[in-house]
């Protein structure tokens, strides 16, 4: 009986995992403290859990028989960066397909067209997406005899760079079932050639969905591949966690087969695509936190209007390039109100994405009068705010408002803002110092695969308001920079603020999650330039490498 007792206290304990405290030792550490100032330490002890156990400064004891222990010969350690407002499988599917967003001219497209088509001739679409008629400077939309003209056997159908248009050639129209004099559809419009019913071959916002009924849908393997594509993507530019914006059934169960699997290493916080989605994915209320705090749906993104680039933002008075039009809005003043309430009474967080000044204004007025029948911590968010009316941005500073914005869309958008209000209305445009001033609190995201990934690009921005090139000279509209302290808190423990994730992961402290990364550069030393070059080296997620550069 003896010998039976010692030999299952011996299994006993060869089945409880040993505990593997680790220490990262010897970097050159950067957080934001809680006064907002830069803290420097030089060591990380985490638990078993993942965990940090301790942050160590210069002269802090060591701890002793820690199971690893790393030297970092003096890299630059930082918090993971969180992308506050990004849709992880578009950045996925965009991966698999044609990219167009580094094409300069419509000639530069259709001949990657073209050699796209050439390359999978098996392919029974192509599809694709990034065109932008701004940024290929013409003066009106491409058209489908256009993409006739590089691929005409099989059907074709691109998503523009914002997301809010689509662009098909003929054979796509004609499987869609398309035919001249078609009623543009509620909250959409078919651009037509000239002033003819003659569809041209692009697609604005609800529209959309007359081509994307017959698009193939992704099958749940190329969803896997799409997703793994996307972590991928995140995790070697330095992304540990992402709220992801607009989130299907579709995408959710990806999420959940990835992190059935084991190959959940990103942390996402999702915010479904509409109340219907929300009911569907998560029922009476959020999710709880899955995966090791990897996934949780906790909220709903609403659309309220639309794009600058597409005269579809909704704008308090018509485009100065557009007189007869101000834009569209795609919920009504009952709906967006109703939705809210529908939402809050699950606790449901809600995340209103609003463009043009007349949006954000209905915006914050909505959040005004249903948060008086709330109580409680509810952290209503304003996605985008590019467009907002200088009268109306105190109204950032009640009720607890998350703003929610993206530096890269300023120099991306910022000559197309001008011609769309004119010089005298853009005072209110991406105004990231005046809205932070009124104490709303400020988190940053990439709007990804709209904008760039790449967070060090976005802090580069918020600084300097200039773009790669650092035009234009003094930055557009200096007065709205920021600190690198803000925009460091913004892409850091303030979108963990933004989706109720602190005290999980975001600052490193004490409790936390160990989120970091290693670096090759000291990020608050460098030039705007230098940022821009920053290169990712270690991303760590729960204390396990989850990324290491090549």
């Amino acid at each position: 009986m003896f010998r039976l007792i010692i030999a299952s206290i011996a299994m006993l304990l060869a089945a409880t995992p040993a505990l593997a405290d680790q220490l990262i030792d010897n970097v050159d550490g950067i957080r934001i403290d809680e006064h907002g100032a830069i803290d420097r330490f030089n060591g990380l002890w985490i638990d078993n859990d993942g965990r940090i156990k301790a942050v160590l400064h210069r002269g802090d004891k060591r701890p002793a028989n820690v199971t690893y222990a790393i030297d970092e010969k003096g890299k630059v350690m930082m918090p993971g960066i969180i992308d506050a407002h990004t849709h992880v499988m578009d950045v996925g599917l965009a991966a698999m397909t044609l990219d167009l967003s580094d094409t300069k001219s419509l000639d530069d497209a259709l001949a990657k067209i073209t050699a796209f088509a050439k390359a999978n001739p098996a392919r029974p679409w192509i599809l694709g997406r990034g065109w932008s008629q701004t940024r290929w400077q013409l003066n009106g939309f491409p058209t489908a005899a256009q993409l006739d003209s590089a691929v005409s056997d099989r059907p074709i159908w691109l998503e523009s760079a914002d997301g809010h248009a689509g662009w098909a050639n003929s054979v796509a129209m004609q499987a869609a079932g398309v035919k001249p004099g078609m009623s543009n559809p509620k909250d959409g419009r078919i651009v037509r050639i000239g002033k003819s019913i003659i569809p041209s071959g692009v697609f604005v916002d609800s529209a959309m969905k007359l081509i994307e009924r017959v698009v193939p849908k992704p099958r749940p393997a190329e969803q896997d591949l799409a997703f793994g594509n996307a972590q991928d993507i995140f995790l070697s530019n330095g992304v540990t966690a992402v709220t992801d914006m607009g989130t299907t059934i579709e995408d959710w169960q990806a999420y959940r087969r990835a992190g059935d699997a084991g190959r959940l290493k990103l942390r996402i916080m999702a915010y479904a695509d509409g109340p219907d989605a929300m009911d569907l994915i998560a029922g009476s209320g959020p999710t709880p936190w899955l995966y090791n705090d990897r996934l949780r749906l906790g909220g709903v993104e609403l659309k309220l209007d639309g794009v600058l680039g597409l005269h579809s933002a909704w704008l308090k008075q018509p485009y100065a390039d557009n007189p007869k039009i101000n834009g569209a809005r795609l919920l009504s003043a009952s709906q967006l109100r109703n939705i809210m309430v529908r939402a809050s009474l699950g606790h449901f967080q809600v995340a209103i994405n609003a463009v043009g000044d007349a949006a954000n204004a209905d915006a914050l007025d909505a959040v005004a009068e249903v948060a008086q029948s709330f109580s409680g911590d509810l952290r209503w968010r304003i996605e985008q705010a590019q467009i907002v009316d200088p009268a109306d941005i105190p109204k950032f500073g009640r009720n607890g408002i998350v703003a929610s914005m993206q530096p890269l869309q300023e120099p991306s958008d910022h000559a197309l803002a001008e011609a769309r209000l004119g010089p005298e209305r853009i005072a209110g445009a991406y105004a990231w110092h005046d809205i932070a001033a009124t104490g709303a609190h400020l988190a940053f995201g990439s709007n990804a695969p709209g904008e760039s990934v790449d967070p060090f690009a976005g802090i580069a921005a918020a600084i300097t308001r200039t773009n790669a090139d650092g035009e234009p000279f003094g930055g557009w509209q200096p007065q709205q920079r920021v600190s690198f302290e803000q925009a460091f808190a913004a892409y850091t423990s303030g979108g963990a603020h933004a989706g109720f994730a602190e005290g999980r992961f975001g600052k490193l402290v004490s409790g936390e999650l160990a989120d970091f990364l290693i670096v090759d550069r000291d990020p608050t030393m460098a030039s705007p330039s230098q940022l821009r070059s920053l290169r990712v080296l270690e991303t760590w997620i729960g204390g396990e490498r989850a990324y290491q550069a090549p």
